[in-house]
């Protein structure tokens, strides 16, 4: 007799065990991790504030806003068509 109450009580403990760890498996299902924000490349084409490391976006942002920002800098086009950026003194520095 003493068995069979035995038997009932492991397997009520492994059901119980088994019915726990599943509700916390869903509950770490549902966390999400939100990745940093990537602007589209339609966004970052028609923004040319948007840093970018493309240089052929970089080009034609240049040639359509006659400015654009690359890998953190931002260059420009003077009338004359040179690219130059401004240096930390505020000179003009041409490529």
């Amino acid at each position: 007799m003493t068995s069979i109450l035995l038997i009932i009580f492991l397997v009520f403990i492994l059901l119980l065990l088994f019915f726990y760890s599943k509700r916390n498996r869903g509950l770490a299902q549902k966390t999400t991790i939100s990745t940093p924000y990537v602007p589209f490349l339609k966004e970052q084409e028609f923004n040319p504030d948007i840093s970018t490391d493309n240089w052929d976006l970089h080009k034609l942002r240049l040639d359509k806003f006659r400015r654009s920002q690359y890998k953190g800098l931002t260059f420009f086009v003077n009338s004359e068509n040179r690219i130059y950026y401004l240096s930390e003194e505020g000179d003009k520095v041409y490529c």
